[in-house]
């Protein structure tokens, strides 16, 4: 059966952290792994994807999830290297100040950098916080999933468990507290002790659909 873009990363992400860590994780590390505010939109999104045939949990046991076989292998086949990746033709270059000459290019403008990496997930972003970085309400970020990240770097961080943002992050007071930067002058900064934020990734690219 079909899934919802949500179920896929949630599946996704248990196929991931399962093969890291050989156990299934627990509904609060599904939450934070995918940005999700409550335990009980994890439980919808398992019961939908067991009713679906995805999955199967055994009763009484905790962290007793367990991956269809057969979409692990599903999964296998289509990241495989030699799988080809998304190419879209590249015709030249295009002005975006003083006009240029037109010159068609017999390149290509290949993807795999972005979506042949399984640590590779898209959120659509919602708000107006970082609007002078670019990122406007409405587009997609291509995020690398990751905790290992750089002062100045923007990235998706978990606040207190429940809130999901992109923001610029910078550390302060000896690493103690965390400043989570808006690109937004009407915004100020968030700014909480290092041990309520866990980084979920870093910001690969931006995305803008205009119809």
């Amino acid at each position: 059966m079909a899934l919802t873009p949500r179920q896929k990363e949630v599946l996704d992400f248990l196929v991931e952290f399962s093969e890291t860590h050989g156990y299934s994780p627990s509904f609060e590390e599904i939450a934070g792994g995918v940005g999700l505010a409550s335990l009980a939109t994890v439980h919808k999104h398992i019961t939908a994807l067991e009713q679906k045939g995805y999955l199967r949990r055994r009763f009484n046991e905790s962290r007793s999830i367990e991956i269809s076989q057969d979409y692990k292998r599903e999964e296998r086949e289509r990241l495989r290297p030699n799988r080809p990746a998304p190419e879209v033709p590249l015709l030249g270059r295009i002005a975006a100040g003083a006009p240029v000459e037109a010159i068609n290019n017999p390149e290509v403008l290949d993807f795999a950098d972005f979506s042949a990496d399984s640590n590779t997930f898209a959120l659509q972003v919602r708000g107006d916080s970082m609007i002078d970085d670019h990122i406007m309400s409405g587009d997609y970020v291509l995020v690398q999933r990751t905790s290992e990240v750089r002062d100045g770097e923007i990235v998706v961080a978990l606040v207190d468990g429940v809130e999901t943002t992109l923001k610029r992050i910078y550390r302060e007071e000896a690493g103690v507290v965390i400043r989570l930067q808006p690109a937004n002058a009407a915004m100020e900064p968030i700014r909480v002790s290092a041990d309520q934020v866990q980084i979920q990734g870093r910001l690969l690219a931006v995305l803008r659909k205009y119809r």
